[in-house]
């Protein structure tokens, strides 16, 4: 028996049993103990699987997201799609995926100050997923701001799409529409300043130091990358 598949199997079974309870209790202790109930599974399961309780149980669920919209991107035909488009048709997969209440239950959660940097962490989790489902290929400081822009963009289209009532969530899509749209602006802006005498001078002296700057070899110590 493959116990590593086995143990993953129970986590899902028990992320699973949680999830209809969290719009009731949170992603608390006591939605574990009630998933442990409804699952069937061995309660001594619970701390090994999810030994921080709910907060764990939120991590799961985020991070099952990331993994569903991979899944969901590369099962789409993108063929023809810019880099804009792409990103776009990512971060609404993302999002769409999603239950707002679990969603909203996460942001009150990972919006306290001793969970906060996890959270951030989660979602900078969730740009470098995107960046890594598109295929980027950069392995400078490039590798870095990307994910960090994105880090941004989603951030603030999870906090609209949440209080989002229109059809469909487009006033969402709109939103997000115009924060890509800034991102743009952005990447133009610095195109242009590779032609600025100033600003090649400054890369070519003191922010020389930026071309040594390389992407990480592995993912494990990353913002977001924990072994939940």
């Amino acid at each position: 028996m493959d116990t590593e598949n086995t143990m993953e199997d129970a986590k899902n079974r028990l992320l699973d049993a949680a999830l209809p309870h969290v719009a009731f209790d949170g992603w608390s202790d006591a939605t574990l103990r009630a998933a442990v109930d409804d699952s069937g599974l061995a309660a001594g399961l619970a701390p090994a699987l999810f030994p921080r309780g709910g907060i764990d149980l939120a991590v799961a669920y985020h991070k099952r997201g990331d993994r569903q919209m991979a899944d969901n991107y590369l099962a789409t035909d993108t063929a023809g799609l810019g880099i804009r488009q792409r990103v776009t048709l990512a971060v609404k997969l993302r999002l769409q995926g999603a239950d707002k209440e679990l969603v909203r239950r996460g942001s009150v959660l990972f919006g306290l100050p001793h969970h906060a940097i996890e959270g951030a962490g989660l979602i900078w989790g969730t740009a470098d997923a995107i960046w890594t489902v598109l295929g980027d290929t950069s392995n400078d400081v490039n590798w870095y701001t990307k994910r960090t822009t994105l880090s941004a963009v989603y951030g603030s289209t999870v906090l609209y799409w949440l209080g989002d009532t229109s059809a469909d969530n487009h006033d969402s899509w709109a939103f997000l529409d115009r924060r890509i749209e800034n991102v743009m602006q952005f990447e133009k802006a610095k195109s242009r300043a590779k032609t600025n005498p100033l600003a090649k001078a400054l890369m070519d002296g003191p922010l020389k130091v930026l071309e040594r700057i390389a992407a990480p070899q592995g993912r494990q110590d990353l913002p977001g990358r924990n072994s939940n």
